[in-house]
């Protein structure tokens, strides 16, 4: 699981950096769709240590948030 976070952690920066240096904010979608699938994995991270803290119920909430965001990015765009 720590080798699918950092590559999902790789592509979310590629995105972001793209998106900063030239100005063009098309991928967004797409880095917050990484987004949200990070933040999922984090909170089943969270889940699979047995620590049912509130970090874990933080990270899924805001990871369905986010693709909620996402899919509505693309389907506006």
């Amino acid at each position: 699981m720590k080798i699918t976070k950092f590559i999902l952690a790789l592509i979310i920066i590629v995105f972001s950096s793209y998106g900063l240096l030239s100005k063009n904010f098309e991928s967004l979608p797409f880095m917050m769709f990484f987004l949200g699938a990070f933040m999922l994995l984090s909170g089943l991270s969270e889940f699979q240590k047995d620590r049912k803290r509130f970090e874990g119920y933080m990270f899924m909430a805001v990871s369905i948030f986010i693709f909620f965001v996402s899919i509505q990015g693309f389907l506006l765009n």
